[in-house]
């Protein structure tokens, strides 16, 4: 598959003399993959993203994007990347919700007809065409991750950098969120690089895990692969999934059972469980 990002063993010096490096593992993301990053505050995690995006560029290591030196082909680089950053108030720029997701076509002088056809396109895929005369300041905090989503995504980019998507969600926001995630990678084959705390949604949102800490890329794998290395996890400050953990304590029991990462996962292990014990039982 073609490599649209790799990270190798970055270091970054801040303006008050802060160091934060990020070594151990590269960092590598493909085409149309699905990528979580974990990792507790401090990480590296804020530091990653900013070198992917060309915000910083570092001292030590290298950082490929596209093929590109990121910080040094900021405007083309950014073209071919969405981003929904963490406080998206800080983000969401227009003085109606069809502004603000009109705001880069614009940039880029695109026809009348087309900005429409483009805002309308997103703001249906994302469920707010609706609201698209609403003031953003007064939408609910689901929303105004929506309208973000719908900036981020209107020019069609090939990468989408989504920084703790799920934070202030309810459970009822963060599936449509997920929902939406999905439906982008699968119809526009779009790349993905999620940050979050969440460790339950990322069995639903992930092809790949990377676990960072203390300036290291400590683990890579599918969330099976990650989820299994307990320890590892714990010494990062992180725990498996509940229903990893849970059916990881029944099979120490001694339970003949797999262990599930999703609920419907879990769901069949149990109806197996349960017709073995019902034949045992005859």
């Amino acid at each position: 598959m073609e490599t649209l990002v790799e990270v190798r063993c970055i270091k970054h010096i801040y303006p008050d003399k802060t160091q934060v490096t990020l070594c151990g593992l590269d960092f590598v993301v493909h085409a149309g993959e699905r990528v979580v990053v974990l990792g507790p505050n401090g990480a590296g995690k804020t530091t990653l993203l900013a070198h992917i995006l060309g915000l910083l560029s570092p001292v030590e290591g290298s950082v490929n994007i596209m093929g590109l030196e990121p910080y040094k082909h900021f405007r083309t680089i950014r073209r071919n990347i969405g981003v929904v950053f963490q406080n998206v108030d800080e983000q969401i720029i227009g003085p109606t919700v069809f502004d603000d997701i009109a705001f880069t076509p614009r940039n880029e002088k695109m026809k009348r007809d087309e900005i429409q056809r483009k805002v309308m396109s997103v703001a249906k895929m994302a469920g707010i065409e609706g609201i698209l005369e609403k003031i953003p300041h007064y939408l609910s905090g689901g929303q105004k991750k929506k309208v973000a989503l719908a900036g981020a995504i209107v020019m069609d980019p090939q990468l989408l950098i989504l920084d703790e998507p799920f934070d202030g969600l309810d459970p009822v926001s963060k599936k449509e969120m997920i929902k939406l995630f999905n439906r982008l990678n699968r119809e526009r084959n779009t790349t993905l690089i999620i940050t979050t705390h969440d460790v339950n949604l990322v069995p639903y949102i992930a092809d790949t895990v990377y676990v960072i800490y203390d300036g290291k890329i400590v683990l890579r794998g599918s969330p099976n692969e990650v989820f299994a290395q307990k320890e590892t996890l714990e010494a990062a400050n992180l725990e498996p999934p509940v229903l990893v953990d849970l059916f990881m304590h029944l099979k120490e029991k001694g339970l003949d059972t797999t262990v599930p990462i999703t609920l419907e996962q879990a769901k069949e292990q149990l109806d197996i469980i349960l017709q073995h014990q019902s034949k045992a039982m005859r």
